[in-house]
């Protein structure tokens, strides 16, 4: 069977691999799509295995929000390249997955790899034909879903792909709110909080830094009597810095978080909060 243009433009928009390739595969298949589709799975597969020590530190973040704004997932994939992971085609390959992860509800890696999108293929099967495609290790390194029952998820991804964060805010959804959402989402990127507030801290860290201040203020010699009130001081400062509604919000230094989202709560008479986050920055 002849390979024609239509069949090479065809195989590319299925399966993201280069024209090349596609006509490569073509002619070992004699034309025979699903068999051309294989054909770049098992060449994916089998680059997996030749570069399974090389390094996948580069990638994207990408982000995908339901319709109803209810949920929304953030995914990380990694591949070798800086190149590679600037390239649309691999932009818009991880934002493919993104979009499965959120329409089947995973919030596992392992699981989503095993998932299947539109075209058939699971993720897995999908990685490897972008492998073959690019010649590089891909990994799907991570994936976190948010759902919110009676409030919606804001989401912002910072120019390059290479950083993410999505929110969860309890309150009526609203173009106004959804901005405050995104505002809430680029602090989150801006500012790593480890937590949303000083009550979600685990117990484990809080001592942990308590040891620290205690030792810095000993080291410093500060007078015994005065060690417990710098140490607690000092813990307060860790929670403003830390914890998302306690910092300072970076596009007004005046107010926190939690002044922004009490400030909006007022506004538009409702309640409005922040239920839970998530921020992934490549590596």
């Amino acid at each position: 069977m002849a390979v024609t243009i239509e069949l090479i433009k065809d195989l590319r928009e299925k399966s993201g691999a280069g024209m090349a390739d596609c006509k490569k595969a073509l002619e070992e298949t004699n034309g025979d799509i699903p068999k051309a589709i294989e054909y770049l799975r098992k060449k994916g597969a089998a680059m997996a295995t030749k570069r399974a020590d090389k390094i996948a530190k580069e990638g994207a973040v990408k982000s995908s929000i339901s319709d109803d704004k209810t949920k929304g997932v953030i995914v990380e994939i990694n591949c070798e390249t800086d190149f590679v992971a600037k390239g649309d085609g691999f932009q818009n390959f991880t934002q493919n997955i993104a979009n499965i992860a959120l329409a089947n509800d995973v919030n596992d890696a392992a699981h989503l790899l095993g998932v299947k999108g539109n075209d058939g293929l699971t993720v897995q099967e999908i990685i490897d034909g972008m492998m073959g495609s690019v010649g590089e290790k891909i990994e799907l390194r991570r994936v976190r879903l948010i759902k919110v029952d009676g409030g919606f998820v804001s989401s912002y991804i910072h120019f390059g792909s290479k950083v993410g964060a999505i929110v969860g805010l309890k309150g009526k959804y609203a173009d106004e709110a959804n901005e405050i959402g995104q505002k809430i989402a680029m602090q989150i990127v801006a500012m790593t909080p480890i937590n949303v507030r000083r009550e979600e801290v685990s117990a484990d860290v809080v001592e942990k830094e308590l040891e620290i201040y205690q030792t810095q203020a000993r080291n410093e010699k500060k007078p015994e009597n005065i060690i417990e009130k710098i140490t607690m001081n000092r813990l307060e400062k860790f929670f403003q810095e830390n914890c998302l509604v306690e910092q300072e919000y970076i596009q007004d230094s005046s107010k926190s978080i939690g002044d922004l989202l009490k400030e909006y709560a007022k506004k538009s008479g409702g309640e409005f909060d922040v239920t839970e986050m998530a921020r992934f920055q490549l590596g």
